[in-house]
């Protein structure tokens, strides 16, 4: 009998938990088909007020208006011809993001996207591109 119940609660603890990652994937999906169309527009509908961009460590911080001209210029001297995100997860405290492989043209970077909540709905916070 104990066997049974622990049995079921651990299948129950791994379908909650597959829900959660689902979640988060569907969460990053509009991100996922901006990214890979390179479309700096598209993109920056989900950015927060700002946005932490960096490129192999170089960071700053800029508006969404500005990072959309950042992600434009970058989209442009590194046209995709792949991408997507390999996993998604979250901190402790709830907060989502992704780390996927984006293929350029002129060299492959690992990608790291952090979403945040604000005013009700995520919003991206942080991308980092590190070339590989």
């Amino acid at each position: 009998m104990k066997r049974n119940i622990f049995q079921v609660i651990t299948v129950v603890w791994f379908l909650l938990l597959s829900v959660t990652v689902l979640a988060q994937g569907e969460a990053f999906t509009p991100v996922r088909n901006a990214i890979r169309s390179g479309s700096s527009r598209e993109l920056s509908q989900y950015f927060g007020s700002t946005v932490e961009l960096s490129f192999d460590g170089d960071k700053q911080s800029y508006s969404s208006t500005q990072a959309e001209f950042v992600m434009k210029d970058f989209f442009a001297k590194n046209s995709p011809a792949g991408f997507d995100f390999v996993h998604y997860g979250g901190s402790n405290e709830g907060t989502p993001y992704a780390v996927g492989k984006y293929v350029s043209k002129t060299g492959a970077y690992r990608m790291f996207v952090k979403m945040k909540s604000a005013q009700g709905s995520l919003v991206i916070d942080t991308i980092d591109f590190t070339k590989e």
